[in-house]
């Protein structure tokens, strides 16, 4: 079977494969996951138990084994991850990846997130997700960008709105999680509504919509 033509205006296939590279924000700079940040990101899930409730891992009683964990994320060969490191207190505070990774279709999710309380609804927080959204739409320039999350996690949905990702529906029963069965609500970005996405995110993260205590003084909405 050959694979379906691309659309007007855009790469032929296949798509670049995302690279392990470092990435900086005003807020936030993104750097590829490896063993040395076990510590800190150790640290960040002290008191945190709640984070990982959607998470097929963690929460974690011992150091040793979110360690063991981070060695085998930042091993995968097929889906690079990042951890988050906001310049505000300049320590790790989660990790994200890039997943679900199809060059020949030009598709990409963003997936295996976590981020600890204290980054949770920050700047730093958004604009992490919008570097990668960036790397993913413009540099590698993916036609279709994934977000999926239990159908349970109405936190994860809310995120998937804000960012502008259009509800596409839910695979049922489709996940197994934790010895637990799950529905899997499936949103998406396509190229052609990646120009208004980027615009309002941009201008959300911009220095002039927060005030001198870092407070944003609009909400993240598209139209």
């Amino acid at each position: 079977m050959t694979a379906a033509p691309s659309a007007p205006g855009s790469p032929p296939p296949p798509w670049p494969f995302p690279e392990r590279l470092p990435f900086e924000g005003r807020a936030v700079s993104l750097e590829p996951l490896r063993v040395g940040h076990a510590d800190e990101l150790w640290h960040a899930a002290q008191g945190a138990d709640a984070s990982f409730a959607y998470l097929r891992y963690g929460p974690f009683a011992q150091q040793c084994d979110l360690l063991a964990l981070v060695t085998e994320l930042a091993g995968r060969a097929d889906q690079p991850f990042w951890v988050v490191r906001p310049n505000s207190s300049g320590v790790a505070q989660g990790w994200l990846s890039l997943c679900d990774i199809y060059p020949a279709e030009g598709a990409i999710e963003i997936g295996a997130i976590w981020f600890s309380p204290r980054l949770q609804r920050t700047r730093a927080a958004t604009e992490a997700i919008f570097l990668l959204m960036q790397y993913a739409m413009e540099e590698l320039q993916y036609q279709r960008l994934v977000w999926r999350c239990n159908a349970a996690n109405q936190a994860s949905l809310n995120a998937a709105a804000r960012y502008g990702f259009m509800p596409e529906g839910t695979w049922r029963g489709s996940a197994l999680s934790k010895g637990r069965r799950c529905d899997v609500a499936w949103h998406s970005i396509i190229a052609a509504e990646w120009p208004l996405r980027r615009a309002a995110i941009a201008a959300w993260l911009a220095d002039g919509n927060f005030d001198e205590h870092g407070r944003a003084r609009t909400r993240l909405v598209h139209p």
